[in-house]
């Protein structure tokens, strides 16, 4: 068997901003447990205590973000990188500088290639009035390598119903389950990513697949070659081992990905976060919502961004929600829509 440090490259703590190899940039968890929503579709309590504008204590239980009257993040842009958006529970509505708009959750994916630039806005409107609104949702960025740093920005939705799902059960019957976001593995290879996506090309092994193995169950990680970052965070469940050495919860593993290693759940069940890919070998400047290869880079996207406000905010609120009677569905610039 594989030792320790043939397995394991290192192991570190979960906080609010997991730590992640390239290709990824950033990786967020956000697990709120908000309260009835309001008329505006905020929470229905008292604000008073947070930092309005800023809050990212979960007093309560639950975070404002940037958002002043309903949670989440109010109109801002990016350049020069991914994002990918896991809502496990609750809804989140997107709006952006191009017309699109969306309301997504129940576990869809948006998947949006910033490229050259645009403005959005995430918000997370409380819908049930006579409840509580639980959300948990991870945000995944994913750099872009320089030939696409300025790409035509674009937004899909890949939606749960078809969001394929790789089961496997070990020699006692006990079943892992794996929702293929991007990648492949066994018989089963995801939907298409975004067209100028470094996960755009197979080649660079790149993958994100959330885990859900039942209890005293046994997976087999299958490698994934030479040259390929690859990092698992268990958020959820009591322990593990991988290759037999102990892991507790609420941890993020790196691990080797030339070789297969066993996971070996304990008492309960327990779900991981993989993602993995080939990093790309460029310099990386990140300068809040821009990330380019040179200083040089980031100054002209503060500079582009003042001149044109990446197309401009065409929406009435910067803190942009659709009607609460809307389902879950998709608007695109070229006018078509998705309803779900």
């Amino acid at each position: 068997m594989t030792t320790k440090s043939e397995a394991i490259i290192s192991i570190k703590p979960l906080g609010f901003m997991w730590p992640t190899t390239n290709p990824f940039l950033f990786c967020a968890h956000h697990l709120d447990d908000y309260p009835a929503g309001n008329e505006e579709m905020g929470p229905a309590a008292s604000l008073a205590g947070r930092e309005m504008g800023q809050d990212f204590t979960p007093k309560d239980g639950w975070r404002m973000y940037h958002g002043r009257k309903v949670p989440g993040f109010p109109v801002h842009p990016h350049r020069g990188f991914e994002t990918i958006t896991i809502v496990r529970t609750g809804m989140v509505d997107h709006s952006d500088s191009h017309g699109q708009a969306g309301r997504y959750g129940k576990g869809d994916v948006q998947w949006m290639t910033a490229g050259a630039g645009l403005q959005h806005s995430e918000m997370f409107p409380l819908l049930n009035m006579d409840s509580g609104n639980p959300a948990e949702l991870f945000q995944l960025w994913l750099n872009l390598p320089k030939a696409k740093k300025f790409a035509e920005p674009h937004f899909k939705m890949l939606w749960s119903e078809d969001i394929p799902i790789y089961k496997t059960s070990d020699k006692n019957g006990k079943l892992t389950e794996i929702n293929v976001i991007t990648g492949s593995i066994g018989h089963i290879t995801a939907l298409a990513a975004a067209p100028d996506s470094w996960a755009a090309d197979p080649d660079n092994k790149v993958a994100v697949w959330t885990i859900k193995m039942e209890a005293d169950g046994q997976w087999i990680i299958p490698p994934a070659g030479d040259g390929v970052n690859r990092i698992i965070y268990f958020h959820h469940g009591s322990s593990i081992e991988i290759n037999g050495t102990a892991v507790s919860s609420k941890l993020a593993i790196e691990l080797k990905s030339d070789r297969e290693l066993i996971i070996t759940n304990g008492i309960s069940e327990c779900q991981l976060l993989l993602l993995q890919g080939k990093p790309i070998n460029e310099p990386v400047v990140q300068y809040g919502p821009f990330v380019m290869n040179s200083q040089t880079e980031i100054q002209q996207a503060m500079t582009d961004y003042r001149k044109t406000e990446f197309g401009g905010w065409p929406w009435p609120m910067h803190e942009m929600v659709h009607p609460r009677s809307r389902g879950r569905f998709a608007k695109y610039r070229d006018g078509s829509e998705e309803i779900r």
